[in-house]
Formats: C-alpha cells, structure tokens, sequence
C-alpha cells in the first residue's frame, strides 16, 4: 500500500507540458458554429428519415449550442408553442411546419405547449 507521500509529484498545471486543453477565442468558437449551423435542407432530410425526433435528438444532432434552458417562440395553426432551439433553427423548424413538410408533437402538461418531438409528414396521395 503506498501512502500519498511516496508518490513523485505531479506535474504543477502551469507547466505547458501538462496543460493540454486548447484556448479557443470566442470570436473563433462563434466562427466555428455558425459553420457548423444547419440548413432548412438539412433539418427536413434529417427529420424525414426517421418516424419521430425528439427535440433533444435535434439538439444532438447539430451540435446545437445554447443554454440548456434557451426557448424560442413558434407560430403554428393551434397558436403559439414553445421549442427549446435557438431562434434561428427555430425558425427553419417554424418554416418546414408552415410547409407542411413536418409536424410537432406538444406537451400539453403545463398549460403552456411545448414541443418535445417532432414527425414527418406523409404527403396524401390524390386521386
């Protein structure tokens, strides 16, 4: 059994040999997610391959960045929901709802609806 006091020393953290985490300015960190952003294209495309995204799939998926409490407000047909995506991807989410390209499924346990997933659409086959 070794006593804490018979181990060598460890290296202090200012010595640059040890310190191996990369600085990354906030104006390159903001550079590099605003490239990494996805598209209207994208989101459909990913949404359509699946039977139901929950939100935090989305989220994962697009390495969307943000508070984990961030929400954005979407107009739909029912009214005003909820998402908790940053304002611009909730946009394009608001855009392929409007389209009829997705559909959202909302909590209605608070009073306030919220989306927690959302779903392709199957367009209807016409006579």
């Amino acid at each position: 059994m070794t006593d804490i006091h018979d181990r060598p020393p460890a290296e202090s953290p200012a010595d640059p040999g040890t310190n191996r985490t990369a600085f990354v300015p906030d104006a390159l960190a903001s550079a590099s997610s605003a490239q990494r952003a996805c598209t209207a294209p994208q989101l459909r495309r990913f949404i359509k391959s699946r039977p139901y995204v929950p939100l935090h799939e989305l989220r994962r998926r697009f390495e969307l960045g943000g508070e984990t409490d961030d929400m954005s407000s979407l107009e739909t047909d029912r009214g005003l929901a909820y998402v908790g995506l940053p304002a611009r991807e909730s946009e394009l989410l608001q855009d392929l709802v409007r389209q009829g390209e997705v559909g959202l499924e909302l909590s209605l346990d608070p009073p306030v609806p919220v989306v927690v997933g959302v779903f392709p659409m199957r367009p209807v086959p016409r006579p």
